[in-house]
């Protein structure tokens, strides 16, 4: 697959206890971006962070959070980022979602030299 250079980088911040479908919101989001198509994406757990309510979630030693902040960033071309973004409305109830513009220098596939 080949990306042009003027990709989209999309970001959206969600808990770790956001659910889809009694799914994981953030594994939801990461498996309907592959079903559409998308270039990749990945999902970055946090260990603190707050939202729109200002309520801190924290992986402290003594007390583990179950709603850590969750990051899943996908990357492609604007069309198919734009093609994405209904899916995703419906998908994310509360959090945030961001648009930024991304230079692609390299998107690659390891090789495999033997064959297999």
């Amino acid at each position: 697959m080949k990306l042009p250079a003027e990709g989209r980088l999309l970001r959206i911040f969600v808990g770790e206890a956001d659910r889809w479908e009694g799914r994981p919101l953030y594994q939801a989001i990461v498996e309907a971006a592959r079903h559409q198509g998308l270039a990749g994406a990945t999902a970055w757990k946090g260990f603190i962070g707050f939202g729109a309510n200002s309520r801190v979630h924290t992986a402290k030693v003594l007390r583990l959070s179950e709603d850590l902040p969750v990051v899943i960033e996908i990357v492609d071309g604007p069309d198919k980022i734009e093609a994405f973004l209904p899916a995703l409305d419906e998908m994310v109830q509360e959090g945030l979602v961001t648009l930024e513009r991304a230079k692609v220098i390299h998107y690659r596939h390891r090789t495999k030299k033997d064959g297999s």
